[in-house]
């Protein structure tokens, strides 16, 4: 047996260890939280058996299960988010956020609740028949597409993306300012709300918005496989990528049209959530010892799916009635996880 036999074998296994991983997370995570419920009655539940206590029916139904789902899928869309803008722009830094997608979904939010506030909560509610979670979610998708268009019809200017990378600062900066503009002539309410907002929440997603959200990041993350080639060209280099016939204005169109599919959805509906973007792909390719993306794109998903059911889990702090924000815990965890990579790996341009 050569050498890239075994290599594709010990991946395969590595992959279907991460997705037992996945699945043992994930029904820990409904079992837990303010009230513990048995694997036993989770699994029954799930598979649509009775069990006795049908208030943990309900429980496991209604709340946990829409959290979990959305666990998985807000780690799987903001790591590949991240893979991608960090092969992108072959820094080991960029993140799912780096062109202003997330800041400028932030931007739709605040001017639904900053800018207008309640008034326009409460006539979206009367006359459109549009809930405020809802309105929240068009108001976030609005601002991360707006931002997306100009940051589209730069890329077919500019060549260089490091360039670009500066541009997407430079816009997440402006948005970042008009919000704090509209903060400081904001009354207390609204910007309380905002900020907790700002904290993201995985359990603000209900079960008619999770098959939303279900089919827009299953779509970013088919669209990211097809695209690991293309991932895999630019990693040598754009000349060579090129020389092998890829077109690499449009290629950086579709990879960037991609990402902000991904981090914009999940910011629209469970807000800002940093860290998992640049902290899982390291992590996979540390795990895998591997730059193909053939491979890191599934074990990206897996792992980010891993990382936020276990951050979901902290978060809700087992048997007492404390729910913490989730974006602290990710920074708690991702933070330490980024240094250990850079320690143990010393270098990771290597990968670039």
């Amino acid at each position: 047996m050569n050498a890239i036999t075994q290599g594709k074998r010990l991946r395969a296994k590595s992959l279907i260890l991460l997705g037992l991983m996945l699945i043992v997370l994930f029904l820990l995570d409904i079992g837990l939280g303010s009230v513990r419920i048995p694997v036993s009655d989770v699994i029954k539940t799930l598979l649509g058996q009775q069990i006795d206590n049908s208030g943990w029916q309900g429980i496991i139904l209604k709340i946990r299960l829409p959290r979990a789902v959305t666990a998985i899928l807000a780690g799987a869309a903001l790591s590949l988010g991240g893979l991608q803008m960090q092969t992108l722009f072959r820094n080991p830094l960029a993140g799912p956020s780096v062109l202003g997608i997330t800041a400028g979904a932030s931007l739709g939010v605040a001017a639904v609740m900053l800018a207008a506030g309640t008034v326009t909560t409460t006539f979206s509610i009367r006359e459109l028949g549009v809930d405020g979670s809802w309105l929240i979610i068009i108001a976030s998708t609005l601002g991360a597409a707006l931002v997306l268009m100009l940051i589209l019809g730069i890329s077919f200017k500019i060549r260089d993306n490091v360039v670009m990378l500066i541009v997407g600062l430079m816009v997440a900066n402006i948005t970042i300012a008009v919000v704090s503009i509209w903060q400081f002539f904001s009354n207390p309410e609204q910007i309380q709300e905002y900020i907790l907002w700002t904290f993201g929440s995985l359990g603000g997603v209900t079960n008619e918005q999770l098959g939303a959200l279900a089919i827009i990041v299953v779509t970013g993350v088919i669209l990211t496989f097809f695209l690991s080639k293309t991932l895999n060209a630019l990693l040598l280099g754009e000349d060579y990528a090129q020389s092998m016939g890829l077109n690499v204005k449009w290629a950086r169109v579709a990879i960037i049209a991609t990402t902000s599919i991904l981090a914009g959805a999940i910011t629209g509906f469970c807000g800002p959530i940093g860290f998992v973007g640049i902290a899982v792909p390291h992590l996979s390719r540390s795990f895998l010892n591997t730059s193909d993306h053939r491979t890191l794109v599934p074990t990206c998903a897996l792992v980010g799916g891993i990382l936020m059911l276990v951050c979901d889990i902290i978060s809700q702090v087992p048997g007492s009635q404390t729910v913490l924000p989730v974006n602290a815990i990710t920074a708690l965890i991702g933070s330490p996880i980024v240094i250990w990579i850079i320690i143990k790996r010393k270098n990771l341009k290597t990968s670039f």
